[in-house]
């Protein structure tokens, strides 16, 4: 026997077993009699990490069952947990938010509640892409302590939601600090303030507020009084911390002529 014949006897063997392969039917739920039986079939595809017959399994058990069976949350439950596996993140958090939202009352629905959360989160990235996945997030971990104030796992909602701010957050800072290095000061500060307004629990409202200081203070604006103003804030809320001593110390002449300094409304209490 030629070598090229060997060859060709090879990849047709290749192209045999390629198509034997294809016709060889793969999991089927409708093969199964009952939702008990599918259930079963699909959990034990889940467990051997075949994600994807996982997936079809229980997304049909979602379709299929009646909405008073009690295996209805669990298939929702494995779905969006298949669905993660695969790094399906939006899927995952549709099907984890359907169980929270379909039963309530279930045992599943807080914890459905939060991985639905971090499912969007994780879609976010980056902080200066779109933050609307991160929106999503802290609705889902909104709810949770809206609808289970005193469920255990509302402080690690609560927590993953100031991080989604602290990134809400950096986002506007950076855009601030673009606008320094263009010398646009007006429009930076726009970016800052908005940073101690509406975020004002993060530890980028610190670094916001001293860079309020710097910019009010360049020679081009010499908006003194405004400078006082943040002065007064960032003494209030980081007493002792040396940085701000030195950016902001007690005595401010050039600062505070003709000015009653009063700190904004939004003060932050926490130190970063």
């Amino acid at each position: 026997m030629t070598r090229s014949s060997t060859v060709v006897r090879a990849a047709v063997l290749v192209a045999t077993l390629t198509v034997a392969a294809a016709c060889r039917p793969g999991f089927q739920p409708r093969s199964y009699a009952s939702s008990g039986k599918l259930f079963d079939a699909s959990l034990a595809e889940y467990k051997k990490k075949n994600y994807d017959n996982a997936v079809t399994g229980f997304e049909r058990l979602t379709l299929d069952l009646s909405a008073r069976d009690t295996l209805l949350p669990l298939a929702h439950w494995y779905l969006a947990h298949a669905h993660e596996m695969k790094v399906e993140h939006l899927l995952a958090a549709s099907s984890y938010a359907r169980l929270a939202e379909s039963f309530p009352d279930d045992s599943l629905a807080p914890v459905s509640l939060l991985l639905a959360g971090h499912s969007y989160a994780a879609l976010w990235r980056r902080p200066d892409l779109d933050a609307t996945y991160g929106d999503l997030a802290q609705i889902q971990y909104r709810q949770l302590g809206a609808i289970y104030p005193d469920s255990p796992l509302r402080k690690a909602a609560d927590s993953s939601s100031q991080a989604i701010d602290e990134k809400k957050a950096l986002k506007d800072y950076d855009v601030g600090m673009h606008y320094v290095r263009r010398k646009a000061y007006e429009s930076a500060l726009i970016y800052f303030k908005d940073v101690v307004k509406n975020y004002p629990m993060t530890k980028v409202a610190h670094d916001a507020l001293k860079e309020m200081v710097v910019v009010y203070r360049r020679p081009e604006l010499k908006y003194l009084p405004e400078a006082a103003e943040t002065c007064v804030t960032l003494r209030t809320a980081y007493a002792g911390e040396a940085a701000i001593a030195a950016l902001c110390p007690n005595t401010l002449p050039a600062d505070s002529v003709g000015v009653k300094a009063k700190p904004p409304a939004v003060v932050p209490t926490k130190k970063p």
